[in-house]
């Protein structure tokens, strides 16, 4: 078995936000194909499709639990149910008013203040369904970069199969990949009135849990199961 699974949130499909996400990376995750993307001004459009290829390659999503692959003895209908089962004890969470930020060397968008109740939730999605998740490989090592964690971020790994999560844990939609600095304030400066008009118009709640399975290594993630939040 070579799929890889994950756990993200995506705003519903055919949603504002969900346009805005597709358009931006250029690529429907649902429909699995390539779709007319977004223009940055004074930015040349083989820039862009460069600086977001990345995340293109998974989708518009923020990450709830990484990509992961499956004990021998789960299959994906299991991993489906206990999904099932998951959202309907999660509550939705009102994310507030998002921006567009540099974290690190990309640019996501953060919701403005965190919601007290997305760290449990996000919590919740890691470990509830961790007894699913194949231990991690050589390969899986050397794709989380383990040689350039610190202690705790080591611990988290091998304990979770990643090791951003808990009190690491950050949630955004990646916009870019790696970029300098004057490409990022480009993005900042492009982004801005559409998410601005967004927060407006369509406030966006963490209201279900997708499903993305990425076929075989390196090949684009696709979404393939929404759960809505039932509790």
């Amino acid at each position: 078995m070579t799929e890889r699974y994950a756990i993200y949130f995506a705003p519903a499909l055919q949603s504002p936000w969900w346009q805005f996400g597709t358009q931006w990376l250029g690529r429907d995750e649902h429909r699995d194909r390539l779709v007319p993307q977004t223009g940055v001004p004074q930015m040349d459009a083989q820039d862009l499709q460069r600086m977001t290829s990345h995340p293109r390659r998974y989708g518009f999503h923020a990450t709830l639990k990484a990509p992961f692959g499956l004990q021998a003895n789960y299959t994906e209908d299991d991993l489906r149910a206990r999904m099932q089962a998951l959202a309907r004890t999660l509550r939705p969470v009102a994310l507030g008013p998002m921006h567009a930020t540099v974290l690190g060397n990309f640019v996501a968008l953060v919701p403005v203040t965190l919601p007290e109740a997305l760290a449990a939730l996000a919590t919740a999605c890691v470990t509830e369904l961790d007894d699913m998740r194949r231990p991690l490989s050589d390969e899986d090592l050397a794709r989380r970069n383990s040689d350039t964690l610190d202690a705790r971020g080591l611990e988290l790994l091998h304990r979770y199969g990643y090791p951003l999560v808990m009190e690491r844990f950050q949630f955004h939609f990646s916009l870019t990949g790696p970029v300098t600095a004057p490409y990022s304030q480009q993005v900042l400066v492009a982004v801005h009135k559409s998410v601005a008009q967004l927060n407006a118009s369509a406030p966006l709640v963490l209201d279900r849990l997708c499903l993305f399975v990425e076929p075989a290594s390196g090949q684009p993630f696709v979404r393939i199961a929404d759960m809505e939040l039932s509790a």
